[in-house]
């Protein structure tokens, strides 16, 4: 489980083929190598993804991490090539603060930016998200965008909007989305068991 509060921006290094249907991925971060054991579980973009090596090379530390199809399919990770910035999150440790919200690093699907807005000292993205995941978009409600915790502000059929506060702009990569960027997008986890359970009523009358 993860936070949404994002540790480290991270750059893709190299972009691997493996098997069919198999990539794997080098990702250069600031994390010291002796902190990251392999089979540990890293945010890459709002994607939980696990380490299967680690390396350091000229002080910098790296991690490679395999995606699947599945993943590909429904993430940005199939698009990702060497030079990539990406939001990093360790997973969450027993006593850890829970400062954002409860993220599982499932992404549901992708998420374009419809409309960026500056504002003072601060950036309004207005989203655009798949039909199936629209009902699961509630204003003042929690969602994740390429890992990072964020309230939503308005919701309008299909599309919602979330305000970027200065803190987030320096600490993470939204700040750099331009209209028509594509981001992952996990919505939040009681918004989809309420959704569940309202379901699960109306199958039962």
């Amino acid at each position: 489980m993860f936070t949404g509060l994002v540790s480290d921006i991270g750059e893709i290094i190299a972009v691997h083929e493996r098997a069919e249907g198999l990539r794997r991925l080098a990702i250069a971060c600031s994390y010291p190598r002796a902190s990251i054991s392999k089979g540990a579980s890293i945010a890459c973009a709002g994607v939980c993804l696990t380490v299967v090596e680690t390396a350091e090379q000229g002080g910098r530390t790296s991690f490679a991490v395999d995606a699947a199809a599945e993943t590909l399919k429904l993430t940005t990770v199939g698009r990702w090539q060497a030079g990539r910035r990406i939001n990093l999150e360790r997973a969450l440790k027993l006593g850890d603060e829970l400062g954002g919200h409860l993220v599982a690093g499932h992404v549901d699907g992708i998420a374009v930016v419809a409309a960026r807005n500056e504002l003072t000292d601060m950036l309004r993205l207005e989203l655009r998200v798949p039909a199936g995941l629209a009902r699961f978009v509630a204003a003042k409600g929690s969602v994740a965008l390429d890992g990072v915790s964020l309230t939503i502000n308005e919701v309008a059929g299909d599309t919602f909007s979330v305000l970027i506060i200065p803190h987030t702009l320096k600490v993470t990569t939204l700040g750099g989305l331009a209209q028509g960027a594509e981001v992952n997008i996990e919505v939040d986890l009681m918004a989809r068991y309420a959704a569940r359970l309202v379901e699960s009523r109306e199958l039962r009358r």
